[in-house]
């Protein structure tokens, strides 16, 4: 009885507690630029008049790093897509993957946003204020920016330099998570769950749709209740699962039916890889082939796909202090370059044969 009256009822199990420059703070050192800030409005207002219909005309392209652990690599990719995607705008509306948070399914790297170092040191407030420098140069050029949000705080840096966020699989179904996709200001995208399941990635359109109210952070950094209106501009990832693929004509034709009283004329991305590449990425451009292929034939519903691409093919074990070869995945293996710019012409050309 003595032991338990003299236990630590609180942090008992925290090793630090290290404070983080408010939002304020940070953006006033990295304040977004006018060139910046077109981009993101022209990359958002692309992605609505896409998802509600309004363009039927080009496909949503978001390309890029699994995840991004070199940010002068990421530049480097991110001028070779600029230029490519430039001349194919009538076609593609192309948005740069650039994810810094990484969800593990157990332990390892969680993204430059956490360990910018790559050491294990967890240096977050360099690892934002390198993820928003990278945002920013990155729009600077003229390229939208996509990413994962996972860290319910995170929006609060970064979410200005963003154009579309995602909704991971293993998030989706996260009360957390959808009621900040509903305070959201830019395009959501709701993947489906691990197991290939669509019904939490419907009801997460839904709740994000809703009003809610929540715990988050102000500019300033301090506690508050968040209050939203809901984000009327959602749609859903189909990104395969345990079940496998689901990127075939009978599953996007389901996926549009069962968001159909969302009231959106092109709700269905489809992720080229994870389960429906079976977790190959050499398979990646056979399954955007085949998507080609139901754009040409003009399927309902499809709003374009998402392609993991690095400068280099593959992928590379990570660990502390590990000498890396640059443009090579340190997460999930991506196709390289080349295919990459090859695939992209070939979006646009199954566009322009399907109208």
């Amino acid at each position: 009885m003595e032991d338990e009256a003299n236990d630590q009822i609180e942090d008992r199990n925290l090793t630090g507690l290290r404070p983080l420059s408010p939002p304020r703070e940070l953006k006033g050192r990295l304040p977004i630029t006018p060139e910046a800030r077109a981009s993101v409005v022209a990359g958002r207002a692309g992605i609505r008049d896409l998802v509600h219909g309004r363009d039927m005309q080009r496909l949503l392209v978001i390309v890029g790093p699994c995840s991004i652990h070199d940010p002068d690599a990421a530049l480097d990719y991110a001028q070779r897509l600029q230029e490519t995607a430039d001349p194919l705008r009538d076609q593609l509306h192309v948005v740069m993957r650039t994810y810094f948070e990484k969800p593990r399914t157990t332990v390892g790297w969680k993204g430059l946003s956490n360990d910018p170092h790559l050491d294990g040191t967890c240096d977050v407030e360099e690892g934002i204020a390198q993820a928003r420098g990278l945002l920013l140069r990155i729009n600077e050029l003229g390229l939208p920016c996509a990413s994962e949000l996972l860290d319910p705080f995170t929006p609060q840096y970064i979410a200005d330099l963003l154009s579309w966020a995602s909704i991971g699989a293993r998030t989706t179904e996260s009360q957390t998570h959808r009621e900040l996709a509903s305070g959201l200001s830019m395009p959501v995208g709701f993947k489906n769950g691990t197991d290939g399941g669509l019904a939490v990635a419907h009801h997460a359109m839904i709740a994000a749709r809703h009003a809610h109210s929540f715990l988050g952070i102000t500019a300033d950094g301090a506690s508050a209740v968040v209050s939203t209106s809901g984000n009327p501009d959602r749609h859903v990832v189909l990104r395969g699962g345990s079940a496998g693929p689901n990127h075939d004509a009978e599953s996007i034709a389901e996926a549009f039916e069962q968001v159909r009283e969302e009231s959106l004329a092109r709700p269905v991305m489809i992720d080229c890889s994870h389960g429906n590449s079976r977790k190959d990425y050499r398979l990646q451009g056979p399954v955007c082939r085949e998507v080609l292929d139901l754009v040409r034939r003009r399927t309902p519903g499809i709003l374009g796909m998402m392609i993991e691409s690095n400068l280099e093919p593959g992928n590379q074990a990570w660990s502390p202090g590990q000498q890396l070869q640059r443009g090579v995945s340190i997460t999930d293996a991506c196709i390289g370059w080349d295919e990459t710019a090859q695939l992209l012409n070939e979006m646009a050309e199954a566009v322009k044969l399907a109208h």
